[in-house]
């Protein structure tokens, strides 16, 4: 958890890209969060959903958590459609079972689908210039 105090490195893409804040409340017990963030972390995501992430059109998904709280950031090109893409992601292979999987640890909806578990949240500050 060092990286948290240092930092955390960001891809550098080669123009400008559309970014999407959600988040997801996890519900249950201490084992349950500790399995979601091994569920999660780097080499046990299942591939074929990491590539339906990619095949969507998703540049770069990220995923942070303190105590139940899930945020995630996901960068996009400017051309992407948020729907359309979720759509797409819940009907490609795997994704659904993924979905009921983390569920259990979400304490939601086994049949939801990420885009009806995720909260798209309202940016309300930026510090561009």
């Amino acid at each position: 958890m060092e990286e948290k105090k240092q930092g955390y490195a960001v891809r550098e893409y080669h123009g400008p890209v559309k970014r999407y804040c959600q988040m997801l409340t996890v519900r249950g017990n201490e084992e349950m969060i500790k399995q979601y963030r091994q569920c999660h972390a780097e080499g046990n995501a299942w591939p074929e959903v990491l590539e339906g992430i990619r095949e969507v059109g998703i540049l770069e998904m990220e995923l942070y958590m303190l105590d139940e709280q899930v945020f995630m950031i996901v960068e996009t090109p400017l051309d992407f459609e948020w729907d359309a893409a979720m759509t797409r992601l819940a009907s490609l292979p795997r994704q659904a079972e993924w979905e009921a999987y983390v569920a259990l640890l979400q304490g939601g909806d086994p049949k939801a689908t990420s885009a009806e578990k995720w909260k798209l949240m309202d940016r309300i500050f930026h510090l561009y210039e």
